[in-house]
């Protein structure tokens, strides 16, 4: 007599085939052990561009930065010719006494000569010297000419040249400009402010050159933009001006502070801030911005561009500008990989700003920067473009300076990391952003930042949105995973902000696909120290009130996470002798409709799916199989075939056990399992299946199987989905087989029913039949799941013919 043969899993194993075949994907969905998969949590959009939104804790607070402000002329500094102390310095007592020219001596040799230098250096001379002249405006002055004059004080004494006023009394001061006033000085006049006559203001660029620059380009430009703003010319004009101005000035050499000129320049540009165009103003802050702004002045125009950038309307004039940075250029690429600042080459840019300026003393400036980023990263044109410009090599410098700052300036840090987590958040949508985000170790960076402001529900929020959006890709969840302590820094915030469902509910979904592919990751998570602990208390909190949507939410990822970490043999076990766990999971079942709540309890049927694959004499769960089976059935006289589906693989475990089996045929579920073999679905009939070769192992059930037409069914999936799915085939089979008591009866098909398996079962067995676009891979699964117990059921067969 042919020995038993060795009773199947109800539930086939993972392929051992390389060659992933349609069939092979199709098994994917049919292990005993699943992997559920959920949405990502919705973040919608800012209806208003701020820095803080209204739901933000910061949005109370009055020391906040604010969003909106006035700005105009009036708040600009004049820039100074020399730093200023900070100190009233006293009076000196002495007073000066001019040489008496016409002593005892030869009056000829008294009187002082000019040297002898070229007519260069005397316009240098002339220029540093006239600086003496302007203790007042010199706008109503005419232009200082070029050549030597001779003037007479009033004393009779003769000066020659260079501009310089000659008197023996006291000089009488001028009035003093304010900081708004406009001044453009005319060709051959200086500034006051900049190098000395005849020092280099340039790799390539003398005082004399810078000079001639000035004199034939600049300031005639300078004069058609005050001309063009008296005459209220068009803002087009006025912004054609002023890139030729920067234009010139770089060609100069003379951007950054390098101009001698620079005071008069800023003043000028200063003025224009006053008009109500921000395309203008946008062109103005460029210029300043090229002109090393520092301080107030720094501030003051990155919060005029954060004002234009505040409309959307105005998103077309950042677009045509590079005042967001520079094209990227391998230089540029070697300074930002080597964290210098590159104000070298891009000092009229926004990234500039925040790779340059140190947020300890210009905190404010990088935070409206920064703002001003996170405005119009929400355009899809201009999101491409910062990527251009590789804004993430900018954020990764910026995320680690922020975490080296001193805890005094914890709370700055926290604003500019509210703003820049934003920025970071709409990169992540963008595929081509993923790989960099990984390759300049931004995810490492984040849980720095995560440790650092574990207290700032903003900051947090914003990293786990980021996270929960980069976490769904397999080398961003690699980075991630292999970021040191991140599991145990997400349960620690877990626990930590157990009332804050936005991060709840991402962080618990980051780790949910964190544990879906990786053995190792779902283990690590189970092994961090309060764990089990701090999900448990989770799901204790949020079950209480699941009423709200947000609530659930949170279940349905926490139950995910659960489910996912109980596919590893030595993590299963664990959760299914937890008592609390398995209560838990019950009582979602029992409280909750399948209508109103489908997700979650599909997800919870998966978990206990997961959890019945390890049952043991231990497992609280084998102890109240019988209440698992009458919750399954809520969900199985359900119209969600999801919900039936997932409650037929329970049963697929659960009746591997003599109590399991005898409950469904008492409560007349073997019919429901029957029917669903007519659903033309392949998931579904191979679950079916599956728990019909189980309840077949009972004589008293086979004959309540036959007498529902199991075997007629069960031929009739055989032909639907014949060699397109060999492992449903090979289910099928053994199902027959053991409807037929291991092949000793085959009266319960009709005749025809029997001919018609006989000439399937033959087709099929043939090696030459099974050959197609997938040969080699189709071969090997027709060898593992079918061939051998079709060949058993075949010889059944062949006699009874």
């Amino acid at each position: 007599m042919e020995p038993h043969p060795k009773l199947p899993s109800p539930f086939i194993s993972r392929r051992r085939s390389l060659i992933k075949t349609s069939a092979e994907i199709v098994s994917e969905a049919r292990q005993s052990l699943r992997v559920p998969h959920t949405q990502r949590p919705f973040t919608p959009g800012d209806a208003q561009r701020l820095l803080f939104g209204g739901t933000s804790p910061r949005a109370c607070h009055d020391n906040r930065p604010p969003s909106t402000f006035s700005l105009s002329s009036q708040h600009f500094n004049a820039p100074d010719s020399r730093p200023g102390s900070g100190t009233r310095l006293s009076p000196l007592d002495h007073k000066p006494k001019l040489p008496n020219l016409f002593s005892g001596e030869d009056p000829i040799k008294a009187v002082p000569r000019p040297p002898t230098v070229p007519m260069a250096e005397k316009r240098g001379l002339m220029g540093a010297r006239g600086r003496l002249l302007r203790a007042g405006s010199l706008t109503l002055l005419p232009p200082v000419e070029r050549n030597i004059h001779e003037k007479k004080s009033p004393k009779g004494h003769i000066c020659e040249g260079h501009a310089e006023v000659c008197s023996s009394g006291p000089r009488k001061q001028g009035p003093r400009r304010t900081a708004s006033e406009s001044h453009i000085d005319p060709p051959g006049v200086d500034s006051g402010v900049g190098p000395a006559t005849g020092r280099r203001t340039g790799d390539n660029t003398s005082a004399d050159e810078e000079e001639a620059i000035w004199d034939s380009t600049v300031a005639p430009l300078l004069l058609q933009l005050e001309a063009a703003g008296a005459a209220e010319q068009s803002v087009e004009v006025m912004c054609s001006l002023c890139d030729s101005v920067h234009d010139s000035l770089a060609k100069g050499n003379m951007l950054g502070r390098k101009c001698k000129r620079r005071s008069s320049l800023l003043r000028t540009l200063f003025r224009f801030i006053d008009w109500d165009s921000a395309k203008l103003n946008l062109h103005v802050a460029k210029l300043c911005l090229a002109l090393s702004v520092s301080g107030n002045n720094l501030l003051n125009i990155c919060k005029l561009v954060f004002k234009i950038s505040r409309s959307e309307s105005n998103d077309r004039f950042f677009q045509d500008s590079s005042i967001i940075g520079a094209p990227p250029t391998p230089v540029l690429t070697l300074v930002i990989a080597s964290s210098l600042a590159v104000n070298s080459l891009c000092p009229d840019s926004l990234l500039a700003v925040l790779l340059s300026e140190d947020v300890s003393a210009s905190g404010d400036a990088v935070l409206y920067a920064v703002g001003t980023l996170k405005f119009i990263s929400g355009n899809k044109a201009i999101l491409q473009l910062l990527l251009d410009k590789k804004v993430l090599s900018v954020a990764q410098k910026l995320l680690r300076s922020l975490c080296q700052l001193q805890e005094n300036h914890l709370t700055t840090a926290g604003h500019i990391l509210v703003q820049l987590t934003v920025l970071l958040r709409n990169l992540a949508d963008q595929p081509e952003s993923r790989p960099l985000f990984v390759s300049h170790t931004i995810l490492p960076e984040l849980c720095q930042v995560l440790r650092r402001h574990s207290q700032d529900q903003d900051v947090c929020t914003n990293v786990s949105r980021i996270f929960s959006k980069l976490s769904s890709y397999t080398e961003c969840r690699l980075s991630l995973a292999q970021t040191p302590g991140c599991f145990q820094l997400f349960l620690e915030l877990l626990s930590k902000h157990l009332q804050k469902k936005d991060l709840v509910v991402r962080l618990l979904f980051t780790l949910g696909n964190l544990a879906s592919k990786s053995d190792e990751a779902r283990l690590q998570i189970f092994q961090c120290e309060g764990c089990v602990d701090t999900l448990l208390r989770l799901y204790d909190t949020y079950q209480q009130r699941a009423n709200a949507p947000a609530d659930q939410d949170v279940l349905v990822k926490l139950v995910c996470l659960v489910a996912n970490m109980c596919i590893h043999p030595d993590v299963g076990p664990e959760f299914g002798s937890n008592g609390t766990c398995v209560q838990l999971l019950l009582e979602t079942l029992e409280l909750l409709s399948v209508q109103e709540n489908k997700e979650l309890l599909v997800i919870v049927a998966v978990t206990i799916n997961n959890l019945s694959f390890y049952l043991q004499r231990s497992s609280v769960l084998q102890q109240r199989q019988l209440t698992v089976c009458r919750l399954m059935l809520k969900l199985m006289l359900s119209s969600d075939m999801d919900a039936v589906l997932e409650a037929t693989r329970v049963y697929g475990n659960l009746t591997n056990e003599k109590a399991a089996r005898d409950f469904i045929m008492q409560n007349k579920v073997h019919r429901f399992l029957v029917t669903l073999l007519d659903s033309k679905s392949p998931e579904v009939c191979y679950s079916a299946s599956g728990v019909l070769i189980n309840l077949a192992l009972d004589p008293p059930s086979r004959a309540s199987l036959s007498q529902e037409g199991a075997a007629s069914k069960l031929v009739d999936c055989l032909k639907d989905f014949g060699a397109g799915d060999w492992q449903l085939s090979g289910r099928v089979c053994q199902a027959l087989w053991n409807l037929a008591g291991c092949g000793r009866s085959m009266m319960l098909l009709q005749s025809e029913e029997k001919e018609s398996l006989l000439d399937i079962l033959s087709f099929f067995c043939d090696k030459q039949n099974t050959a197609g676009d997938e040969a080699d891979s189709h071969l090997a699964c027709w060898e593992l799941d079918f061939l051998p117990v079709a060949h058993k059921l075949l010889q059944t067969l062949q006699p009874e013919q």
